[in-house]
């Protein structure tokens, strides 16, 4: 007679492929033994599971014989608050889809440069703040790390970002441009002071945030006609504007591939050298001219004064095109400006005389002299002069200079070689005006919410990778705050507020532990909407260790210079 007795139970096995993807497989298996002979077959698959699901039959095969054991869960189950999600997951989902995770690559160095740019966007800080950070949320689960890191392998990563942050930006580029490339680049520069002295990048320069006596480097960033960012570049702290522009040149040539494109960049920026230098690349321009050059395109009846007026006009002369027109509103800021100046020389030399009457001894011509350094100091001397008449100084506005200084107030002249088939005078003026864009990204990498200063960070390298770290994040930045400009959040509070969901980490009496995402809360749930996230049901566990340098005594070294 055959005797049949059949067992059945679970096999999980995972293996790691090339790429560094671990590839899970979950079987029903049944054990039968038949004719004296054992043997077994495969029920169902179970791969496709959620963790929770397949630990529940787990469970419930090993307790089968008596399933009354379940009623009590608390006996066979924890539930214990896990790492934050909601906010790595919304980040790490804007990066996939913006390209940026296939630009970076899916190799652990690819991954560790993408964990410091979703770091940056959630807390800005060193690379020791982004590791601690890793630890508090779901970094490893995420993405996917297959083993642990610390503050040294981010700072090894950022010289590798360097040294391969010409074919990530091409990605980068490729990914969300295709086969568009863009007609028009928008490009600036801005500076970055630095608190210490031993960065290899920092010089004595014109710094732009007025931090006199302050080593500084200077960052360029070129952005495509929508104010995307499309390239990053760092210069030594003594470059002048004008010197950046030529790296640029060649980087849309033959980085990105373009021919025929149209570069608007601010005045100072591009001069008659640069411009020689885009005509021979097949270039056009748009840029501004300064006061003095307006003065003398008056002079030379180029211009005409009376011309200037609200509405956008052009003239035509040796080739170039000239957009120009006076904005009312610039005008009266001036006037303004000039007019709060005086009455504040006013105060000043109001208080001076009284102190000269109160003081026999103080000497009038150290109070003239005061009072000269001060106008020289408001830029205000042309106009305004103090003279004394006994022991009481007065001020004494010159009316002649305060018209030729006021005469230009609110004007402005845009200078392009673009042929007026292609683009209108009033193309050409707004296209100039999207340089505020660019602006807009340096106040948001700067101050805002990147906070690209502090440095912290020595060597070239470093410091180019720590800016291209920031460059793209604030790509990410950019993609929130238009996603959520209707739910009157910015992107510093949306942020904040989705790090508070949280995973719940179920742990299975000898079984094992996965982590479970609980439903969000109403609010947490407009602002995934709003992005068009959906967080998935349950995070794989990895067992992955993320510590820093000190907690692992065996790793305890002299740190390089980074």
């Amino acid at each position: 007679m055959l005797k049949i007795v059949v067992t059945m139970y679970l096999t999980e096995t995972t293996r790691t492929g090339p790429n560094g993807t671990t590839y899970r497989c979950v079987l029903l298996r049944q054990s039968y033994r038949e004719g004296g002979e054992v043997k077994n077959r495969t029920i169902a698959n179970l791969s496709h599971c959620p963790p929770e699901e397949v630990a529940a039959i787990r469970l419930a095969l090993q307790h089968k014989d008596d399933l009354t054991v379940l009623g009590t869960v608390k006996d066979v189950t924890e539930i214990a608050e896990g790492r934050s999600v909601g906010a790595i997951w919304t980040v790490y989902e804007v990066a996939r889809r913006l390209g940026i995770e296939a630009a970076l690559g899916t190799d652990f160095a690819g991954k560790l440069a993408l964990w410091q740019v979703i770091a940056r966007v959630i807390d800005q800080g060193s690379r020791l703040s982004a590791v601690r950070l890793a630890s508090t949320h779901a970094a490893c689960e995420v993405l996917r790390f297959t083993r642990g890191f610390d503050e040294n392998d981010l700072y090894d990563n950022l010289a590798w970002l360097t040294a391969n942050q010409a074919t990530i930006e091409r990605r980068f580029f490729a990914a969300r441009r295709g086969h568009r490339p863009p007609a028009l680049f928008l490009y600036d520069v801005t500076s970055s002071y630095l608190e210490g002295q031993c960065n290899a990048l920092a010089a004595f320069g014109y710094n732009r945030d007025g931090k006199v006596g302050k080593k500084q480097v200077v960052i360029g960033l070129l952005c495509d006609e929508e104010g995307a960012p499309v390239s990053t570049e760092v210069f030594a702290g003594n470059t002048s504007d004008m010197t950046t522009v030529a790296a640029q040149i060649t980087k849309v040539a033959r980085r990105f591939g373009c021919e025929r494109v149209t570069f608007v960049g601010d005045r100072g920026m591009i001069k008659s050298s640069q411009m020689e230098a885009l005509s021979r690349a097949g270039f056009s321009y748009i840029t501004a001219i300064t006061k003095p050059q307006i003065a003398r395109l008056i002079k030379d009846e180029v211009l005409h004064l009376a011309l200037f007026g609200t509405q956008v006009k052009e003239v035509a002369h040796a080739g170039c095109r000239y957009i120009f027109r006076r904005n009312p509103l610039r005008a009266e800021e001036m006037a303004e400006g000039r007019r709060d100046k005086h009455r504040s020389m006013e105060r000043w030399v109001a208080q001076k005389t009284q102190y000269l009457h109160d003081h026999p001894r103080a000497h009038v011509a150290v109070a003239l002299r005061e009072a000269q350094a001060k106008l020289a100091r408001l830029k205000i001397d042309i106009w305004l002069k103090t003279e004394a008449e006994g022991r009481t100084l007065r001020v004494i506005v010159q009316e002649a200079a305060l018209q030729a200084a006021a005469r230009l107030d609110g004007c402005y002249v845009l200078q392009t070689d673009l042929p007026q088939t292609m683009a209108a005078a009033e193309v050409v003026h707004d296209r100039y005006k999207d340089l505020a864009l660019v602006e807009q990204a340096f106040r948001t990498c700067k101050s805002a919410h990147l906070e690209v200063r502090p440095l912290y960070v020595r060597t070239a390298k470093s410091t180019r990778g720590h800016v291209f770290v920031v460059m793209l994040a604030y790509a990410i930045i950019r993609e929130l705050r238009h996603a959520w400009r209707h739910l009157d959040v910015t992107v510093e509070e949306g942020i904040a507020h989705l790090a508070t969901l949280c995973t719940l980490e179920v742990r299975v009496h000898g079984e094992g532990t996965f982590c479970r995402i609980p439903k969000p809360r109403e609010s947490s749930q407009h602002l995934l909407e709003a992005v068009g996230i959906h967080l998935p049901e349950v995070l794989p566990q990895r067992k992955v260790r993320v510590v820093t340098r000190k907690q692992l005594p065996e790793r305890r070294k002299k740190r390089k210079k980074q």
